[in-house]
């Protein structure tokens, strides 16, 4: 009984957990704590920390980009470095990491809108092998420095990924891992893929009308559009009709 639930359901329940940390969409719950419009809204609509930059707050993406990492990291990590007491190995392992990148996909918690699982993978990987993702990372940056465009960089690194584990560590449970994880990236591209190809890919750092929430306009001069000024004063035309003086 103790070996049937090592190998078969403690796994699964892993990867289940896995899945339902990985729906935690932190670009949605960061912009509403902040006070922005939903990154599913403008822009590229990914709820991601690329799409989030677009709204011009370089905070929300930078806290965008750490919690979406880290929710696959920490489980990650957590079994690589305890799991084994469980029976939960490295295979164990790379199934919570591809649990939270499908929870980041199609996440429970908001009606299964999810990103494109970029900043999500790299968690998974930087847990998993941290010269691994330090590889990976290396190659996004060298490429988003390069050409600006975020959604190549991506694409790049998700295809030698499962080549730098194979040609470094060999094949196995995480190169296979790897390979889906960069197969559902490329597919989850697949508009960016087509923009790169037209020329009307955004770059980097390009903001996106409608990220950010217009003003509150309920209260309207009566002169005018938009809200009314503190302060505000102007002397109106006197009125033609108003009788001279003896």
């Amino acid at each position: 009984m103790q070996e049937i639930l090592q190998n078969n359901i403690f796994p699964l329940l892993a990867g289940q957990v896995g899945y339902l940390i990985g729906s935690l969409s932190f670009a949605v719950i960061i912009s509403r704590l902040m006070g922005l419009s939903d990154p599913r809204s403008y822009g590229s609509g990914n709820p991601g920390a690329t799409n989030v930059l677009r709204s011009g707050n370089k905070a929300a993406a930078i806290l965008t980009l750490l919690f979406d990492a880290l929710k696959a990291y920490v489980p990650v990590l957590l079994v690589m470095q305890w799991g084994e007491r469980y029976g939960l190995g490295e295979g164990s392992a790379a199934l919570v990491g591809l649990g939270a990148f499908l929870g980041h996909l199609w996440p429970v918690f908001f009606r299964f809108e999810g990103g494109k699982g970029v900043a999500t993978a790299a968690g998974v990987i930087l847990a998993l092998n941290p010269w691994l993702g330090a590889a990976v990372l290396a190659t996004w940056v060298l490429v988003a420095y390069t050409t600006r465009y975020s959604s190549l960089a991506a694409l790049v690194a998700a295809g030698l990924a499962p080549i730098y584990q194979m040609l470094g560590w060999g094949a196995g449970p995480v190169a296979g891992v790897l390979v889906l994880m960069g197969l559902l990236l490329v597919w989850r591209h697949s508009a960016n893929i087509k923009k790169l190809l037209n020329g009307t890919e955004s770059r980097l750092g390009q903001k996106a009308a409608g990220a950010v929430p217009p003003a509150d306009s309920s209260k309207k001069h009566p002169h005018g559009v938009g809200p009314h000024p503190h302060g505000h004063s102007h002397k109106h035309p006197k009125s033609n009709s108003k009788q001279k003086g003896k």
